[in-house]
């Protein structure tokens, strides 16, 4: 393998592309390679090769954080969920070549080749994450973790957009409750945040603090007339400065009657009570399906009661019939019997 083995190397690291990605900040990574190095290579390669061959190696992993700047794909930052993503789809791959005991040449071209794709999907992981989980808020600000790539450091990082999120118009009928929501979808992924403060707000440019706390929702059980007005809801952060505002405008209206309609089927005093005057609502189908299997399970029981009650008489009619047919045999056996002594006793008389 000699010069062989060192152009393969070379053009097999040559042909990995820029890919978005710092892999090598995940400590389970690092330790991967040493045992690349110290456990397989011993086996699978020559010595005189392992050094180059760990260089490149490592050279093609730390490539993944050479990257050009994008701000749609990549801004030199990822969160811990992304590297732990790439991280073990690379460690996943790693231990399948190693597991296959693969040698020489083809080793170095299965290793380099695994390293190739999975900067490619990296790069998708890293590009998702640009897109969606980036600095996700839309207004105030959001402090997130991130890792830098070109240093492996973990900082807190500010995402600052406009303190204020908006005006909200609320409509409450009287005697209602009335809830403020003041969550955004961000704040459970934000650092740093502290209380949700609701203050209600005069027309002399004066407020009123109505509650504080970790509930992100004010509610006021049956509003009246004078709870109509404005009222703002401030997120606080540790940097002493809010991360969110919003201002709520409530109006509310008047108190809605409902309107309790007699059931068809009572009558009201004046009411004729005349067949007519009747109307019977029409059963549900399952009301109907009820009645009809009910109605079945009635005449089913009529029907195995006379059943079981025809077949005792039936029986005692039988067991009667037996008894008389063997009783009238014997009676009339006596009968005859007793006929000849009588006329015996008779001609004797004579």
């Amino acid at each position: 393998m000699g010069p062989h083995f060192t152009l393969l190397c070379a053009a097999l690291a040559g042909c990995l592309l820029p890919a978005e990605g710092c892999v090598i900040c995940d400590p389970s990574v690092v330790l991967a390679l040493k045992s690349l190095e110290k456990d397989y290579l011993p086996g699978h390669l020559d010595a005189k090769h392992h050094k180059a061959m760990m260089e490149r190696v490592e050279n093609a992993v730390k490539d993944f954080q050479e990257l050009s700047l994008n701000e749609d794909a990549y801004m030199g930052v990822v969160d811990e969920a992304t590297l732990q993503k790439g991280s073990w789809s690379l460690l996943k791959d790693l231990k399948r070549i190693t597991d296959s005991d693969v040698k020489g040449d083809l080793f170095v071209k299965e290793l380099f080749w695994m390293l190739h794709l999975q900067k490619e999907t990296f790069a998708t992981y890293v590009a998702r994450f640009q897109k969606e989980a980036y600095c996700p808020n839309k207004c105030g600000v959001m402090l997130q973790t991130l890792i830098w790539c070109k240093n492996c450091k973990k900082e807190v990082h500010a995402c600052r957009k406009s303190y204020d999120c908006g005006e909200r118009n609320v409509e409450v009928p009287q005697m209602e409750d009335m809830i403020l929501d003041c969550e955004l979808n961000w704040h459970q992924a934000s650092e740093g945040l502290t209380d949700y403060s609701f203050y209600r707000v005069w027309g002399n440019n004066t407020e009123t603090l109505v509650s504080k706390g970790k509930e992100a929702t004010l509610t006021k059980p049956m509003v009246g007339p004078e709870d109509a007005g404005s009222y703002r809801c401030e997120l606080g952060s540790v940097n002493s400065s809010p991360a969110t505002i919003i201002n709520f405008h409530v109006r509310v209206l008047p108190k809605m009657i409902k309107e309790e309609k007699p059931s068809p089927n009572i009558v009201t005093p004046g009411e004729a009570t005349t067949e007519s005057s009747i109307t019977l609502q029409p059963l549900k189908p399952e009301k109907m399906l009820a009645s009809r299997l009910l109605g079945l399970l009635i005449c089913g029981s009529l029907a195995l009661i006379t059943g079981l009650t025809f077949a005792i008489f039936r029986r005692r009619k039988v067991i009667d019939f037996i008894k008389s047919s063997l009783f009238g045999l014997g009676s009339g056996a006596a009968e005859q019997t007793q006929v000849p002594e009588e006329k015996a006793t008779d001609s004797r008389q004579q």
